[in-house]
């Protein structure tokens, strides 16, 4: 995956990914309108695909709603990188099938730097500072629910084959 990083700092939290005033929309495309807006007001209007979100330790803190990774897929982002992950948020993440990869070198990382990102060896290439850093690789098993769309669809795929 390739995309532009939109940087954020340590212990961003579900409700400055979509604040709680959201809660009532259920659907990515509809959460996507709203994401980050207190703190990057200009998240949602300018996010591309494939763009990517780098964090700092315990992102996705705060409370388990599986809204934050639902307004990050409707975003259309292609994954999110950080030193650290709320267990719960890294969960809901891979299960609505948004891949997060957890690297101790996000600070070297800038708002808009260009990543490419390769899932499987966890090497993130940053082509705006000719650098590489080491994530932690998502296991086979994660990168099949991610590439399916999530726990939802992936289950459904089996359930499929075995029919």
């Amino acid at each position: 995956m390739k995309g532009r990083a939109w940087k954020f700092g340590d212990d961003v939290d579900t409700d400055a990914i979509i604040p709680g005033r959201y809660l009532i929309f259920n659907t990515p495309k509809e959460l996507a309108k709203y994401t980050f807006e207190g703190v990057r007001p200009d998240f949602a209007k300018n996010v591309r695909e494939n763009d990517i979100v780098v964090g700092g330790n315990n992102f996705g803190c705060g409370s388990s709603r599986e809204h934050a990774p639902l307004a990050l897929r409707g975003s259309k982002v292609s994954c999110v990188i950080a030193k650290s992950f709320a267990r719960i948020f890294f969960r809901n993440s891979i299960n609505i099938g948004i891949p997060v990869l957890e690297c101790p070198d996000t600070d070297r990382i800038e708002d808009g730097d260009e990543l490419e990102v390769d899932l499987a060896t966890g090497v993130i290439e940053n082509k705006t500072k000719a650098e590489t850093y080491q994530a932690t690789p998502l296991p086979e098993f994660v990168r099949d629910l991610v590439d399916k769309g999530g726990l939802v669809e992936y289950a459904r795929d089996l359930v499929s084959k075995t029919n």
